[in-house]
């Protein structure tokens, strides 16, 4: 075949196939078109999952009789000044979403310029009808009826009508996220499924879209260096989620799906969530417009920032700021999960009781002035309040002035043993213990090929040990694991490592050391406390980042207002 040039029809249709994916993606072309011209009001009616009718309504800046014909034509724009692609400061500036949908599907643009009468355009399948006088009060009305009537081959690679009508609902949450003092709507096939009011603050808008219990169990963030700042809401570790669909981030007011911010999420999470949980937040990143090039997909969802280290670096510091300081914080959906268990048909055990004291001493260092029990006057310094009983030998009862918690004894000291580790080696280094006399210890084969296989990793993290013939020498431990039951200890380091990824960043492997280290010598299930130390570990757990939750990321303690105790027993 001789090259030739491909028809303008054929060539919409191959842009339409990269702009227009979905009919998502057409809500968001239009909302994006109605945010730049000023609107104060975006309406989206959506009908048959976008099939049958998409309308986006709006009071902007509207359009004259010759800036609508020109609309329709490929890559004609008012957005982009100068030919600049470096300094874009608008959610559009290619000029493709209008022909694109206009090659697959019948579109209607009616708009009336202020000082100015309405006029009306068609399109239908790549065909343009004249300009025609028409009947607005203002602003610009987009409708697009029978999408993919054009490409009927796109229709069978579209998911359900209610899937499709989700996926366009999360682009116009997003949207209204990012653009707070603008009004939204969207109404589906028989209720409006979003409605926000014009002008409101943007933790206004964070508490109205992603609710009270985001709001609730969420740090603000704010954060920042040279030009670029980030701020916005991270979600509480114990508040997490099975999937990442409450993570909503934007780059100047544009929202993105960027695999560095999520790999810089991750990073910043990765002391205190499980595996397969994902933080809930809304993140909003700004800097200069030549900062970041958003001309990377023609969906501008990704984005490629000039320095992808330094922005890395400032959203983990700026996520970890937010959610470590000390962690008298915890998930209130937890606590009422709480009384709702409380609550329920209670049936009498037998045995039970507590727990059999254990021998074994616990050591743990007073604060100064600290004291065993205080009386209630005592009670409100503390915001984890007093104690008063242990339970099972791993459960610490607390009083405090708003009601009472219950704490897990060895889920609290492993976050606090860790981040005493990594405070010693974020400082002047792991302060290390030679042993006098060097301890051989047994392994079977297994465990202790698995344990040398990582020494260089232990001993990066002070402890040093190396092969001894068929066992293995321990030399030199933590100042904080002394005492420890070292062959437990190897054990566990060798199953353990199997995790630890060994081409990863070398920080994050040694997190994985210290945590295993902070995981087998904290204070055991099954351990009698007396008073003085079940306080002591409620003071550490004040001033310790991140104590919410344990170093697998599951919550340290639960808190019950003393409101939800007196109603479940029918005091309110």
């Amino acid at each position: 075949m001789r090259i030739r040039r491909l028809s303008e029809g054929t060539i919409n249709r191959i842009a339409a196939g990269e702009v227009i994916e979905r009919p998502a993606s057409a809500v968001k072309e239009l909302v994006e078109n109605a945010i730049d011209a000023g609107s104060s009001q975006i309406d989206v009616v959506f009908r048959g999952g976008g099939k049958t009718l998409i309308r986006v309504s709006d009071d902007g800046f509207g359009m004259s009789a010759d800036e609508l014909a020109l609309a329709v034509e490929r890559h004609a724009t008012s957005k982009l000044a100068e030919d600049d692609l470096t300094n874009i400061a608008t959610m559009g500036f290619r000029g493709e979403a209008l022909p694109s949908i206009g090659s697959v599907a019948r579109l209607t643009l009616t708009s009336r310029a202020r000082g100015n009468e309405a006029y009306a355009l068609a399109v239908e399948g790549g065909r343009v009808s004249g300009v025609k006088p028409a009947s607005l009060k203002g602003g610009t009305e987009a409708e697009i009826r029978d999408l993919f009537f054009a490409t009927p081959a796109r229709l069978k690679f579209l998911k359900t009508d209610r899937s499709e009508t989700l996926e366009a609902l999360d682009v116009v949450r997003r949207l209204a996220l990012a653009n707070p003092a603008v009004g939204f709507s969207f109404a589906g096939e028989e209720r409006r499924q979003l409605d926000c009011p014009r002008g409101e603050t943007r933790a206004a808008r964070v508490a109205r879209i992603l609710g009270d219990e985001f709001a609730a169990n969420s740090r603000p963030v704010s954060h920042g260096a040279e030009d670029i700042w980030i701020e916005g809401y991270a979600g509480l570790p114990t508040a997490a989620r099975g999937q990442a669909t409450q993570q909503y981030v934007f780059v100047n007011n544009r929202p993105v799906r960027d695999k560095l911010i999520s790999g810089a999420i991750r990073g910043a999470y990765m002391d205190v969530l499980p595996p397969g949980r994902h933080p809930a937040l809304a993140l909003y990143i700004s800097c200069a417009p030549t900062r970041v090039d958003i001309n990377v997909h023609p969906a501008k969802t990704e984005v490629r920032f000039r320095d992808q280290g330094f922005v890395r670096g400032l959203i983990v510091s700026a996520l970890r700021r937010a959610i470590a300081d000390p962690g008298v914080t915890t998930d209130g959906g937890m606590s009422q999960e709480a009384v709702r268990t409380f609550s329920g048909a209670w049936q009498p055990r037998d045995g039970g009781g507590f727990a059999e004291a254990s021998q074994q001493a616990f050591e743990m260092q007073l604060p100064p002035g600290g004291s065993a029990a205080g009386a209630d006057a005592v009670v409100a310094d503390y915001p984890l309040g007093q104690a008063r009983a242990q339970l099972h030998g791993n459960y610490i009862v607390a009083q405090t002035a708003e009601g009472m918690i219950l704490v897990d004894q060895h889920a609290a000291h492993e976050r606090i043993v860790y981040e005493r580790l990594k405070a010693e080696r974020e400082g002047q280094g792991i302060v290390t213990q030679p042993l006098l006399v060097p301890q051989v210890i047994d392994l079977d084969p297994a465990t202790r090929d698995a344990v040398l296989a990582v020494v260089d990793d232990l001993a990066a993290q002070g402890f040093v040990l190396e092969g001894f013939g068929d066992a293995i020498v321990v030399r030199e431990v933590p100042a904080l694991l002394h005492g420890a039951d070292l062959p437990h200890l190897l054990n566990a380091i060798a199953d353990e490592a199997v995790s630890w990824d060994s081409s990863g960043a070398l920080d994050a492997r040694g997190n994985h050391v210290l945590a295993t280290f902070a995981c087998h010598h904290s204070v055991r299930a099954g351990r009698s406390l007396r008073t003085e130390e079940m306080n002591a570990l409620l003071r550490q757990m004040e001033v310790t980042p991140n104590a919410g939750q344990c170093n697998h990321g599951r919550p340290t303690f639960i808190a019950m207002k003393l409101a939800d105790i007196e109603r479940l027993f029918g005091r309110r």
